[in-house]
């Protein structure tokens, strides 16, 4: 069953949230931060492993061996600068707000901010990674849903401790995922078998500058737009395909 992979990311993520929401109203605040500051430093781990793509063979040979990084500093800054006019970070605080004032019964503007946090900070770390665009990419051609399991498994542990700090906002992030990655499981099942490997290495090197910002604002370092870099990875395999015509 084509989607079926996606539809198992999102149950985990609802579960890993409802326990998280279960156990952290049972934990002190000194604690819930520990744990958000923890959540940070390994976010930060996890793009630094993104970053890597950076000296992938296959896109280094379609681009040059210089290019790669310049492609990613470009991506980012003309994605930061179409992001920002399109205000996409503000457009996600307001769908969580949307969907605060409809699943939560608690009221209040702190109540609300937390919420809004949970489903922006949640969203933005399990849309952006390989395993998001690949797993829904196999998934699409009918290579399977390991992929995605393994997501599924790494999501839901994420979402406990997530949840036990900034709420049930971080299981509407499941609603982010079931739209990004079955868009690319629809790619998948159109035209997934001729993107070339360059094209997901963009993908993959640019996310994970993308997640360092997520990892600083876990870390409460700053709280940078992440969401209005978004678009990045759009324009990152633009300027693969671009460049490449000029090898």
């Amino acid at each position: 069953m084509v989607g079926l992979g996606t539809l198992i990311n999102m149950g985990a993520i609802l579960v890993g949230s409802a326990v998280g929401v279960a156990v952290g109203s049972r934990l002190p605040e000194r604690t819930r931060d520990l744990i958000t500051s923890a959540l940070g430093l390994v976010v930060l781990v996890v793009a630094a492993l993104n970053i890597v793509a950076l000296t992938d063979a296959d896109w280094q040979a379609d681009v040059g061996s210089s290019a790669p990084l310049l492609i990613v500093l470009g991506s980012v800054v003309i994605g930061g600068v179409i992001g920002s006019l399109l205000r996409v970070e503000q457009r996600m605080e307001g769908v969580g707000g949307w969907l605060q004032r409809r699943m939560s019964r608690t009221s209040g503007s702190e109540a609300r901010q937390r919420f809004i946090e949970g489903f922006v900070d949640a969203s933005l770390l399990f849309v952006i990674g390989p395993l998001a665009i690949l797993g829904a990419l196999s998934d699409g051609l009918g290579q399977g849903i390991d992929q995605l399991a393994l997501k599924s498994t790494l999501d839901g542990v994420a979402s406990v401790a997530f949840a036990a700090t900034l709420g049930w906002g971080v299981a509407a992030s499941a609603i982010s995922v079931g739209i990004v990655q079955g868009i690319f499981t629809l790619i998948g099942v159109g035209v997934g078998a001729v993107v070339a490997a360059s094209v997901i290495a963009s993908i993959t090197a640019t996310g994970g500058i993308l997640l360092i910002g997520v990892g600083l604002r876990l870390l409460r370092v700053t709280n940078l737009a992440v969401g209005d870099l978004l678009p990045a990875l759009i324009v990152a395999p633009i300027l693969t395909w671009l460049v490449s015509l000029w090898m």
